[in-house]
């Protein structure tokens, strides 16, 4: 029986970041503009420090001015709305990002409702929101811009196909079907308390399993011939490795999943390095519509 391809999303990111560094190339020359980030860290989470440290590493590498602001788990809601204002106002800014997850006296939605939509590279605002979902412009949440990128480079047009978005989640899983029936998909959504959750899987040409469960989908799960993509990034105790060692597993079964789909996205090494990528990809485009510029002919 043969395997499924394997989507490297790791070359992928590093071809938009290579496109991304020579538009903004570009930008400098011909309109004397650089396109500016900024990521707000709130507290010590280990994580979010390396994500900020990655994100901060691959600005500077394309070319992009960076702005970084770490601010104690102590901060007080108000000293972070009046930083947002600030960088809202700073025309150096092009995009903001607060990364997530906040300290618990922070309300979340309070404080990315405060980023200027126009800057909001995450695609969170409410804004950009209803802009994804009614056709119009928008800054689009970069893990699922991430996914349609993969898939649109991996099958080309995906009119027609049908998609089966699990799970619903802000961030990934309600943009991520929007982002699918702009491609004139026939979208599904299935969550946990999904009827059947099997079958309905079974019925899907791609399959995005964005529900943040170790290897929940299994391989009888899965229409043969179909896409998947797995957002889940999950760390699981790994004794085969030695005593307290760990390794990251999907939402989805790879061995079992690979012997029956066409493609599937690894994890790591699949659709994580496009969400940094796609960040990049954003602030460039927010950059230039802050400036009247056409990123078209750039």
């Amino acid at each position: 029986m043969s395997t499924a391809t394997r989507i490297d999303g790791k070359a992928f990111a590093a071809d938009v970041r290579a496109r991304v560094a020579t538009e903004i190339a570009q930008i400098k020359k011909n309109h004397n503009l650089t396109p500016g980030l900024a990521v707000i860290l709130v507290g010590d989470d280990p994580a979010s420090h390396v994500y900020v440290r990655n994100k901060t590493q691959q600005t500077v590498e394309v070319g992009m001015a960076s702005f970084e602001h770490r601010l104690d788990d102590k901060t007080p809601e108000a000293d972070l709305l009046e930083l947002i204002d600030k960088l809202n106002k700073d025309h150096a800014v092009h995009g903001i990002l607060v990364q997530l997850p906040l300290p618990s006296h922070i309300a979340e939605i309070k404080i990315l409702s405060a980023i200027d939509p126009d800057k909001d590279v995450d695609g969170f605002h409410l804004m950009n929101v209803g802009r994804l979902w009614t056709g119009a412009d928008a800054l689009v949440p970069c893990t699922p811009y991430g996914c349609i990128l993969l898939l649109k480079k991996h099958l080309g047009d995906l009119t027609g196909k049908r998609a089966l978005v699990l799970g619903r989640s802000n961030i990934v899983g309600k943009p991520m079907a929007a982002l699918l029936l702009e491609e004139s998909c026939t979208v599904s959504i299935a969550h946990s308390r999904t009827t059947d959750l099997p079958a309905r899987c079974r019925e899907a040409d791609i399959l995005v399993a964005a529900v943040g469960r170790p290897m929940m989908v299994k391989g009888d799960w899965i229409k043969p011939g179909a896409v998947i993509i797995d957002v889940g990034i999950n760390r699981i105790d790994a004794p085969e490795r030695g005593e307290g060692k760990t390794r990251l597993v999907g939402d989805v079964d790879f061995s079992a999943a690979e012997q029956v789909a066409s493609a599937i996205t690894p994890v790591p090494g699949g659709v994580g390095p496009m969400t940094i990528a796609c960040l990049l990809r954003n602030t460039v485009v927010a950059a230039c519509r802050q400036a009247n510029i056409d990123i078209t002919n750039i």
